[in-house]
């Protein structure tokens, strides 16, 4: 006979489960309806039919019931490499937001508020502005490596300031990153003042602001391959996250250093950051609400927390790309403004809430 908990938890999972499914159908809905909408409005049914041949090979979807063959360029060259840059942004985004929170036990960690970002933004404008080619490879290259740079130095300066005077703490680290970032940001407003260079302040713009518009299939594979490698080592960090959350003294009677898994962790985070900044700007928020939200939902293991936050961070961004096409007629917002204000409400509502109590 099964117990009054086991039965609780058997439904626990198949509720999880259930809700992960409802994830993954409300994406894909989600997926066809970014990809229908536009200039040029594309109906749901034949967007549908493009978007099942095309992941599926031809074994799903008829291109026969598509009226205009202009819509499967539109689709397949256009709007569908700008959806895929939405789901992989909310994935990493997501993903770097619920390792810091667990890495420094903080539930206002995230690689914006760390200051992560704005190194690699700061690298970023520095490439742009002072240049590292004039081929257009070695261009992309160099703002690429260059925000990479500046999130990694970014990472290591907060690490060894939050180190100064003892063991680095998680308040430390938050006040280190918050110092580190403020001073990144100084110095992104410096570079842009001396520079004589009108085309390349216009493109910094679009690192403040975070921006979907440049996305296309040639910039893809490597910030799919960066952020989805992220993704599945942290799946199964599941057991150290958690640990992380019990504090320095329980991970010792476990055996684990904690100290060794924070800096590569931090590494890893800066890693993702730096190439989501390279190639979408600054997008705040997305990573310190979505594994609030998340961890409402699911609780704090991490084992289910993460596949969860995954998700729901996709779906965010993919809604929040959709606004900022459509909620000005024939105007596109920065992205970076949509999640702010989205997610600054959703953060004061949980707080005035008080109903959430971070890792446990």
């Amino acid at each position: 006979m099964l117990s009054k908990d086991d039965l609780d938890n058997l439904g626990t999972g198949k509720r999880y489960y259930l809700f992960i499914f409802l994830l993954i159908g409300l994406i894909l809905l989600s997926v066809v309806y970014s990809v229908s909408i536009g200039q040029v409005s594309i109906p749901f049914a034949q967007s549908k039919e493009i978007v099942l041949h095309a992941l599926t090979n031809g074994t799903l979807g008829s291109l026969e019931k598509v009226q205009n063959d202009s819509f499967i360029n539109i689709i397949l060259q256009v709007r569908m490499p700008r959806v895929i840059y939405a789901l992989l942004i909310g994935i990493g985004l997501s993903l770097c937001g619920t390792v810091m929170q667990a890495v420094v036990q903080n539930p206002l960690a995230d690689p914006y508020i760390l200051g992560i970002s704005s190194g690699a933004s700061l690298g970023a404008t520095f490439a742009i502005l002072v240049g590292f080619g004039s081929g257009a490879y070695l261009v992309q290259m160099g703002v690429a490596f260059g925000a990479f740079a500046g999130a990694m130095l970014t990472s290591i300066a907060v690490l060894l300031l939050s180190s100064i005077g003892g063991k680095a703490t998680s308040v430390k680290l938050v006040l280190s990153g918050v110092v580190i970032g403020a001073l990144c940001g100084s110095f992104s407003s410096l570079v842009i003042y001396f520079a004589n260079n009108a085309e390349g302040i216009k493109t910094v713009t679009f690192w403040s602001m975070g921006s979907l518009a440049s996305s296309s299939w040639d910039r893809t594979p490597i910030m799919a391959v960066v952020v989805l490698l992220g993704a599945a080592l942290f799946l199964f960090q599941h057991r150290i996250l958690n640990t992380m959350l019990l504090g320095d003294e329980s991970a010792v009677t476990l055996g684990i250093n904690l100290s060794a898994y924070r800096k590569f962790y931090m590494m890893v985070v800066a890693l993702v950051t730096g190439t989501m900044v390279a190639y979408s700007g600054m997008i705040g928020f997305v990573g310190l609400v979505v594994p609030h939200i998340t961890r409402g939902i699911f609780g704090t293991d991490h084992k289910r927390l993460m596949p969860g936050t995954l998700l729901l961070g996709a779906l965010f961004m993919i809604w929040a790309d959709i606004l900022s096409r459509t909620i000005i007629h024939n105007v596109e917002l920065p992205i970076g403004i949509i999640t702010s204000v989205i997610g600054s409400p959703l953060f004061i509502y949980m707080i005035v809430k008080r109903g959430y109590n971070f890792g446990g």
